[in-house]
C-alpha cells in the first residue's frame, strides 16, 4: 500500500459467483444477503459480462448499498431492514 492510499475495506463475507448469469446470480445474492446481519458487507466476485449493469440496478431496486464496484469485484452493504 502506498502512502495516501485508503486502507482496504473490511468485508464480512466473500462469495465467488463465477460466471452465474443474472437470474441465478440475483436469486443466490438475495439469499446470501438475507442471511447476513444489517450493515454487514458482502464481497462479490461476478464474472458474467452482464453483472456490471445487473448488480448496480439490483442494489437500487432492493435498497442494498453498492459500496464499491470494479468488475468483477463488488462490495454490497446489507440494508437495515
Amino acid at each position: 500500500m502506498s502512502i495516501g492510499s485508503p486502507p482496504p475495506r473490511a468485508t464480512d463475507i466473500e462469495w465467488d459467483a463465477g460466471d452465474l448469469g443474472c437470474g441465478d446470480l440475483v436469486l443466490d445474492l438475495r439469499r446470501r444477503l438475507d442471511a447476513m446481519r444489517p450493515g454487514q458487507v458482502l464481497k462479490l466476485i461476478a464474472r458474467d459480462s452482464g453483472a456490471a449493469a445487473d448488480i448496480p440496478a439490483w442494489c437500487r431496486m432492493t435498497g442494498h448499498t453498492l459500496v464499491a464496484e470494479q468488475h468483477p469485484l463488488y462490495e454490497i452493504r446489507r440494508k437495515e431492514n
